[in-house]
């Protein structure tokens, strides 16, 4: 089930062509923090249910990012040919319960780009859409120039380049970090760090089924505490950690003995050692002492602004210009984002919908405030009214879901004309590129000079009907910036 979630859940990252959202696009929408954010009350009742029952089995089955965690640390364990690796060591509850306090206090105080750093289900889509994402798209298009050369159209070759810096550095030092923590002692990040991993951890104290030892026929053999990633298996006072079991079965697997089952606890509790119930007074005792504990909050800084872009060329002979960004006072988010700020307060920065987006108009911001967060830029590409597919995909609700018909009337932003940039102007020539592409009317060719007619015509632009699409600015001829840009609205209406 595991290896099922994980490779369904890498693919939504890697498809480009839509067809396997179609089908599996709701294993993002189940993830937990998501599904908090999106007040998917279904799925977060339906996940604390599924953690009460069974534990932690949403950390060792559902996340992309425990699974990934399984395979380095059993890589690590085949490197360094020992199978009996781990052990035990306490909680450290006063490190988890800081690290869920400190992120919440920052998802509150809207620093929330600071605090999806460490959530696990965006931290792995931002590590397969830095790294795998193109790996699978150059073996894409070398299929699709061999298909060509055999006379096949089977695929079609896709645009590979650098949205953002930020991204992959954040990305490549999180897969780091996770990889040399599972190496060494396996779900070190799931149980110390990783909020979800803390309230489904507390939730799972209590769940009704749950590893069990059988002190009659254990052996203290500790076996399953060296086999056991999560290192919460004391085998000197037969006790389980059960904030900390992920439910891998791994243990019940490796006990010679037998000693080990998958029970309700209740109805064993002859076989529990006087030693267990000490050492389990003691731990509440300690464990509602620590829960009071809150660090302060440390400000983080992020900058990159390293932007990679592809050199186009004219009837592949005439260098065309790159295109460069102007300076918007606001910036542009998808519609359906509906405000800046409920987008801020959402969005994990997965990139889930940077992934799909067909055109390349989202790309990660570089802000600090909204590190990581997607946001529209009009060089490569523009934001097609029929087009749906970041409202289709986002599982955190920072984008709702909209229709066709929808989109084409929110506006999300209105189009600015700069007099000095214009090529009718500047080059004494007709262009009129702007109103021609405008896909809802809203720019106007008029004469320069209202009191003669043969004077070059220059646009106007209607910010009633404008809905902020960019086509006006994308297809505009005059380089490096565009005559005409897109300035973002803070609160989207419709028109």
């Amino acid at each position: 089930m595991a290896v099922v979630f994980w490779s369904l859940i890498t693919l939504l990252f890697l498809d480009f062509t839509g067809s396997i959202h179609a089908w599996f696009g709701w294993m993002a929408k189940i993830q937990f923090l998501p599904a908090v954010l999106a007040l998917n009350v279904g799925v977060v009742v339906a996940l604390i249910a599924l953690t009460l029952l069974l534990g932690r089995v949403y950390c060792s089955v559902i996340c992309p990012l425990g699974v990934m965690q399984d395979a380095f640390a059993w890589l690590g364990r085949r490197g360094k040919k020992r199978h009996n690796r781990y052990s035990y060591s306490p909680a450290l509850n006063w490190l988890r319960y800081a690290v869920l306090a400190l992120f919440v206090v920052l998802m509150v105080a809207g620093l929330s780009s600071i605090a999806i750093i460490i959530a696990p289900y965006s931290a792995y889509g931002r590590i397969v859409s830095s790294f795998l994402a193109p790996a699978y798209a150059w073996v894409n298009n070398l299929l699709a120039h061999f298909a060509e050369r055999a006379g096949s159209y089977a695929f079609y070759e896709t645009d590979i380049w650098l949205r953002s810096l930020s991204v992959p550095v954040i990305a490549g030092v999180t897969l780091v970090v996770l990889a040399v923590l599972s190496w060494r002692n396996g779900r070190t990040y799931c149980n110390t760090v990783c909020p979800v991993g803390t309230v489904l951890g507390f939730l799972s104290r209590y769940s009704w089924l749950k590893p069990v030892i059988d002190t009659s026929k254990c052996n203290g053999c500790g076996l399953c505490a060296r086999r056991c990633k999560a290192a919460c298996i004391d085998s000197k006072t037969h006790t389980i950690d059960y904030s900390r079991c992920v439910a891998c079965m791994d243990c019940l697997d490796n006990c010679h003995q037998g000693a080990i089952s998958y029970t309700h606890k209740a109805d064993t509790k002859h076989i529990v050692s006087p030693e267990s119930e000490k050492r389990e007074e003691s731990s509440k005792a300690d464990l509602a002492g620590r829960r009071g504990f809150l660090s302060g909050v440390g400000a983080v800084a992020f900058a990159a602004a390293v932007k990679a872009q592809d050199k186009t060329v004219d009837g592949g002979l005439a260098v065309i210009a790159d295109k460069k960004i102007p300076a918007r006072k606001t910036r542009i988010v998808p519609p359906g984002a509906v405000s800046l700020r409920h987008f801020a307060q959402h969005c994990t920065g997965c990139q889930l919908c940077v992934s799909v987006c067909p055109t390349g108009v989202l790309r990660p911001s570089s802000g600090v405030m909204t590190l990581m967060q997607p946001e529209s830029s009009y060089e490569r590409g523009y934001c097609r009214p029929e087009c749906t597919r970041c409202s289709d995909v986002c599982p955190a609700g920072a984008i709702h879901k909209i229709t066709r018909a929808e989109k084409s009337s929110i506006q999300i932003g209105h189009a600015v004309w700069v007099k000095e940039n214009c090529v009718p102007l500047t080059d004494g020539v007709e262009c009129g590129n702007c109103a021609r592409r405008c896909p809802v009317g809203a720019i106007t060719m008029v004469p320069s000079d209202p009191a003669n007619d043969e004077s070059p015509k220059i646009p106007v632009v209607n910010d009633e009907r404008c809905i902020g699409c960019g086509a006006c600015e994308n297809l505009c001829p005059s380089r490096p910036f565009s005559a005409i840009y897109v300035e973002g609205h803070e609160n989207h209406r419709f028109i």
